[in-house]
């Protein structure tokens, strides 16, 4: 494939929308507002006069969601936002849509379920509308939780974190294939997710798996270059040097064997490169402290 010329930016769901919770957060030491990766997706899509087009479609609330999103950009001086909820194919090539999303800098996919994301837009014109402005031009695509998950080509849509070690619990499907060697997951951490990533790893070792913690993220420019953003961690699982496991050889509902699959943490600023398969210290503008005088 050409390297795409626009940019993914790969939530992992909770991204601070500057609520109320703010007290909440900063005794917590996460400087939601400081972070801002909302505001990251309004600086990358060209500043506050950028057009984005939010797509509520994954959510089951999606006038609730829009109005979140509208509020939320609001805050930090992005108003030019618009909301297409679309419900089903019927309406996905609907000429309005198309016009919208062929004059806008950014889409945003919400929350909810990914598989409605795939269900509803896969091989329409609206997809390869979108396809061909991420390829072609400086478009940005943002998506949080369901909506990083529908990223890639294998899209994990179901797997409950407490039986993820037992092969066949883990559920995937094609995504909506903005990359094609990675494995996006969300809600990282709180969600306990780590056993159901590692099996799809497992199974598609050629990709990489981005464990995406609640408001982290990560920004891929090129198709091929990572940055972390938000609060916390990015968990990069890389199963190209796997030397044993048994999935293909156990019957359903058995345990994981995996031997040497190699993990790394990104705090905000630090980077990865998905084709050599390198961690990068200082990838953004600034990144974690590094202590220097150790005694």
């Amino acid at each position: 494939m050409s390297i795409p010329k626009g940019k993914l930016i790969a939530i992992g769901g909770a991204e601070d929308k500057g609520t109320d919770e703010r007290e909440v957060f900063h005794l917590n030491n996460l400087n939601f507002f400081g972070l801002g990766i909302l505001r990251r997706i309004v600086e990358e899509a060209g500043g506050p006069a950028s057009r984005i087009e939010v797509i509520t479609t994954a959510s089951t609330i999606p006038y609730e969601v829009g109005n979140n999103y509208l509020d939320a950009f609001g805050k930090i001086g992005c108003t030019n936002i618009g909301l297409m909820h679309i419900r089903g194919r019927e309406t996905v090539n609907d000429g309005d849509f198309l016009k919208r999303i062929k004059a806008c800098d950014c889409v945003m996919f919400s929350g909810g379920n990914q598989m409605r994301l795939t269900a509803v837009f896969g091989g329409t014109e609206f997809l390869k509308i979108i396809h061909k402005r991420y390829q072609q031009g400086n478009f940005v695509i943002a998506g949080t939780s369901a909506g990083a998950m529908a990223m890639s080509s294998t899209m994990i849509y179901e797997g409950n974190a407490t039986r993820a070690h037992l092969k066949g619990e883990v559920k995937t499907t094609t995504g909506l294939r903005f990359m094609d060697n990675v494995i996006f997951d969300s809600h990282f951490e709180k969600r306990g997710r780590f056993g159901r990533l590692a099996q799809v790893v497992a199974a598609n070792p050629s990709c990489i798996g981005i464990g995406l913690g609640e408001d982290t993220g990560m920004l891929i420019t090129q198709g091929d270059r990572m940055e972390a953003i938000g609060s916390g961690l990015v968990i990069i699982l890389d199963g190209h040097n796997i030397h044993h496991t048994n999935i293909a050889d156990i019957p359903e509902g058995s345990p994981l064997s995996l031997e040497n699959l190699v993990v790394h943490f990104c705090a905000k600023g630090n980077g990865y490169l998905i084709k050599e398969r390198k961690f990068i210290e200082l990838m953004g503008k600034e990144t974690t402290p590094v202590m220097t005088d150790v005694y």
